[in-house]
């Protein structure tokens, strides 16, 4: 059973940083993508870093200069570092990853039960 489990988030004031990590476990492959989504109150989940294995992390044009996104092959893992939060950054914050079980001939799209980011004063 191939599960993806977040750590991280919280509350943080503007101006603030956190910083977000995702494990994935299970019989796992292979790993193709991996990365973060977001959904606030009212709105659409939206896309916030991707990372295709052995590239560099592709971020959403609202958070460039702000957050990073970095993954470690080796150990299954992806971070998402936030820094000069707003208050328009809150929601609840999904990790993302394509993966190819073991024994398996199906890439699944997983995602982590997501954590909750609020900034606020």
């Amino acid at each position: 059973q191939v599960q993806l489990v977040e750590s991280g988030g919280g509350l943080v004031q503007p101006g603030g940083s956190l910083r977000l990590s995702c494990a994935a476990s299970g019989s796992i492959f292979s790993i193709r993508t991996m990365g973060w989504y977001r959904q606030a109150p009212g709105k659409q989940r939206e896309l916030v870093a991707l990372i295709i294995s052995g590239g560099s992390a592709n971020l959403a044009d609202s958070v460039k200069g702000r957050f990073t996104s970095s993954r470690d092959n080796a150990k299954n893992t992806v971070s998402l570092r936030m820094n000069s939060l707003k208050p328009e950054d809150t929601a609840v914050y999904y990790c993302n990853a394509d993966i190819l079980p073991g024994g398996s001939s199906n890439w699944g799209h997983y995602w982590g039960q997501g954590t909750q980011v609020t900034v606020s004063s």
